[in-house]
This record gives structure tokens, C-alpha cells and sequence, in this order.
């Protein structure tokens, strides 16, 4: 399975618009995780197991928890069972597509 999460807290002392210092705490666990993982912008996005992604996650945003009374979580997932490798292959698979859309205009 695939999960892209963003965790974020709020209600903390440092009532500033950056939560950088928090998310380097969770995105820190995943990367010691093991997990096949990317962060981008917006998301940070793991694969594995239900059990050992949830984990991950459950670990980050308890890291998350320090830096604020509250906590905010988003997750998508998809669930896709007997598929791995796809955190790299769907994206792959999707500038195929394009480069052969580009080569048909």
C-alpha cells in the first residue's frame, strides 16, 4: 500500500506560519523507517504494509505531537494488494504516457 500523509501541528508556543522544524521531526522517522518514502511540498508518501506503514505513521505524528497542543493528520492510501515498487512505478508509468503523447502530437 501507498500513504501520503501531511502532519502538522498547531497551538503551539511559536505561533509562526512555518511548521518546518516539526515536519523534519516526522519526515526523520519515516526516512529511519525503511520504508520506500518521498516528501514533496505538500505530502510525504510511504510504502509498505498496512501494519508497518500505519506504524510510521502513528510514530510521526506522534513526534509531530511536541510541538503543539494539537495535531492535524490527512492521509490518502491506496490499497493495492500483491503490487510493490509502485511508489516509483506509478509515476514512471505516468511519463510514459506523456512522452508517448508527445510523440503522437
Amino acid at each position: 500500500m501507498l500513504v501520503a500523509f501531511s502532519v502538522a501541528p498547531s497551538g503551539g508556543p511559536d505561533s509562526g506560519d512555518s511548521v518546518h522544524n516539526a515536519v523534519a521531526a516526522a519526515v526523520a522517522i519515516v526516512r529511519a523507517s525503511g520504508l520506500p518514502n518521498s516528501t514533496d511540498s505538500m505530502f510525504t508518501t510511504i510504502e509498505g504494509d498496512w501494519d508497518e506503514v500505519f506504524d510510521v505513521v502513528k510514530r510521526a505524528t506522534e513526534a509531530v505531537g511536541a510541538f503543539g497542543s494539537r495535531v492535524s493528520l490527512v492521509l490518502k492510501a491506496d490499497i493495492r494488494p500483491g503490487h510493490t515498487g509502485e511508489i516509483t512505478g506509478k509515476v514512471e508509468r505516468l511519463e510514459n504516457a506523456l512522452a508517448e503523447a508527445d510523440l503522437q502530437q
